[in-house]
């Protein structure tokens, strides 16, 4: 691990503390876990705003296949 120092308002540290015996965590040890549910929240934002970028991009295309006859000849009769 490598050591970080951050600042953290009055609020903040009174309410880390109290987090903290209640829990019976350390405090370093609550921040980290507030540190990876960010860090999941934002990847799986920036994964979905992705898709959704991504989501039509072909829709105008002519040179395509005609998927659905291609998809036909696949299904069982």
């Amino acid at each position: 691990m490598i050591r970080t120092q951050i600042y953290l308002t009055d609020h903040q540290r009174v309410e880390l503390e109290i987090m903290s015996k209640t829990l019976g965590k350390k405090q370093s040890e609550l921040i980290r876990e507030a540190i990876d549910r960010l860090i999941d929240q934002t990847g799986q934002s920036r994964r979905e705003s992705i898709l959704r970028e991504a989501a039509g991009i072909w829709k105008n295309r002519t040179d395509l296949p005609d998927f659905s006859s291609i998809r036909s000849e696949w299904d069982r009769q």
